[in-house]
């Protein structure tokens, strides 16, 4: 056996070469023989990439008390800034996090500048751009990079930049903040980094800046880089941030079943790894449900992804899909409050809502006070998503004014802005709103054009309970047949396969659901539809057109 300091070499070359398994038993074996906090850290790193909290708890907690008493006040700083990072990311315990840090900078103080200032400020620069205060943010990260530089710490010149970036970007200043990401991720590929995961947090936050200004194709490209990252470290918790955000550019175009799949992975990954990180993708999974009419299905997601703002901008989507637009409005003027105003980008998403649940409720007033900062984000960001979406929400507030010459122009920008953009479900709200506005200016031509247009992309994407509100709304039918509006998407799936003959317990199996569920189900669909069978039913979906065409 080694001697216990070549051990400990031993250990920290595993770690280095990615063999977390093999460093977790060689270290193991150090800190049974004999416990230093040299040991103890390296310790927690192997447990840190096996995702094994408790693990990591317990030898960062040993290491820091091991520092504390050999009178090491900079690893004991060091070991304090890293229990204040896993606090956030596995517990999400923002006040226990700034405890931590709170205590690693007492610590530092009056020590001269060494690497664990430049950590000790990136992650304070980080908590503080959480809390929303981006000026302590970027004061930080400005910190952290210079550190970097000065003392040749990689890490730190990347993740300084990176947070600098990202929080500009927040303020929609998007070109100074994309430059200072740019700079990172070069500092990034150049593979210098002594902590393989800096490199990785640097494309996150590039992939989070790409995706708050709608740049998908971008964020799809860094996402790829974050797979190649996860794959080779055998990181869970890269990998399911990668997927959650890949799911989001999967919403986005319209490959809702591969956003599914990813969505779902990504909470499974974060729940094994991440606990605390699981609501965003339950939140995207959730207006994915939202947008295939499986309403019951989002709520219950929502209620396990939290309060985030995409958990709120999604319950406010369903409270206006269910015409509960005073509801929507009281929730998104909630998320408002709670948004600071130099987040303008943050503020986006929700002021679009307000716009559409203001013009829905007769708020005009309010609708065009959102309207105007929403002009201001989309004029200052200026890519095609965003500015099509104001385009579109000033569209609606227009034609609820009764102004429809001025609406009909307004939304065929917006039908032309989300098409450039492959945005499709999108580019279907803007021509239903196009087809009405055209249907109130008596071209009936067009409006049917546009709407049959819409439908045909609704359909595609399986949209089938947004497609039969439409449908009622605009007074077109289904090959001549009802719709059925008073179905449930839910329940039009379970009508579909009933029509196939198939028993109870064949749908319940198609349809991956228990068999108490389809029971309930069809008893709500005979209610609904007045119907004596199901061979009744059976018939009533053939006559609104639900069955499948048969091919001879």
């Amino acid at each position: 056996m080694l001697p216990m300091k070549d051990e400990l070499a031993a250990g920290w070359e595993a770690l280095r070469g990615g063999r977390w398994d093999d460093a977790r038993a060689i270290l193991e074996r150090v800190t049974a023989a004999q416990e230093t906090p040299e040991a103890f850290e390296a310790l927690s790193w192997a447990a840190w990439w096996r995702d094994d909290a408790g693990a990591v708890f317990a030898a960062r907690e040993r290491a820091y008390a091991l520092y504390r008493q050999r009178g090491d006040s900079a690893g004991a700083a060091r070991m304090a800034t890293w229990l204040a990072a896993d606090e956030l990311d596995f517990n999400g315990a923002l006040s226990v996090s700034s405890g931590w840090l709170g205590r690693a900078r007492r610590l530092l103080e009056p020590l001269d500048e060494a690497p664990e200032h430049g950590w000790l400020a990136f992650h304070e620069g980080y908590v503080a751009r959480l809390r929303g205060d981006d000026v302590a943010a970027a004061a930080c990260a400005a910190v952290a990079a210079r550190v970097g530089r000065r003392l040749g710490v990689p890490d730190l010149e990347m993740l300084g930049l990176a947070l600098e970036g990202a929080t500009l970007v927040d303020g929609a200043r998007v070109d100074d903040g994309m430059r200072c990401l740019d700079e990172a991720t070069a500092t990034a590929l150049e593979g210098e980094a002594a902590i393989p995961m800096s490199s990785a947090w640097t494309f996150c936050f590039l992939v989070t800046a790409c995706t708050a200004v709608f740049d998908y194709d971008r964020a799809a490209e860094w996402c790829a880089r974050i797979d190649e990252f996860a794959e080779r470290f055998g990181s869970r918790y890269m990998l399911a941030f990668c997927r959650a955000e890949y799911g989001a550019v999967h919403l986005f175009r319209g490959r809702w079943a591969q956003a599914g799949q990813l969505f779902e992975a990504a909470v499974e990954d974060f729940t094994q790894s991440r606990p605390a990180m699981v609501g965003g993708p339950l939140a995207g999974l959730a207006e994915l449900r939202r947008r295939q009419g499986r309403t019951d299905d989002a709520a219950a997601l929502l209620d396990r992804a939290g309060t985030s703002a995409a958990a709120q901008r999604c319950r406010a989507r369903l409270a206006l899909d269910r015409g509960d637009a005073r509801e929507a409005m009281e929730l998104l003027e909630r998320l408002l409050r709670q948004t600071p105003g130099a987040r303008t980008l943050d503020r986006a998403p929700g002021l679009e809502l307000v716009v559409h649940a203001g013009a829905a409720c007769g708020e005009v007033e309010r609708a065009q006070e959102a309207l105007t900062e929403l002009r201001d984000v989309a004029q200052r960001v200026g890519t095609a998503p965003l500015c099509a979406g104001a385009d579109l929400a000033e569209g609606v507030l227009a034609a609820a004014r009764g102004h429809h010459d001025r609406a009909r122009q307004l939304l065929e920008d917006a039908a032309d802005g989300f098409a450039a953009s492959s945005a499709p479900y999108e580019l279907a709200q803007a021509r239903i709103e196009l087809a009405t506005t055209l249907a109130a200016l008596g071209r009936d031509d067009a409006a049917e054009r546009e709407a049959d247009a819409a439908l045909q992309t609704l359909d595609e994407l399986g949209a089938q309970r947004e497609a039969a509100r439409v449908r009622s709304r605009l007074g077109v039918s289904a090959d001549g047949a009802g719709p059925l509006p008073e179905l449930t998407a839910r329940e039009r799936d379970v009508l579909r396969v009933l029509a196939e003959g198939l028993t109870n317990q064949q749908i319940a199996e198609r349809l991956v659901v228990s068999e108490h569920t389809v029971h309930r189900h069809v008893a709500n669909i005979l209610r609904k539809l007045d119907l004596p069978s199901r061979t009744a039913a059976a018939a009533r979906a053939a006559q609104a057109g639900l069955l499948p065409e048969r091919r001879p």
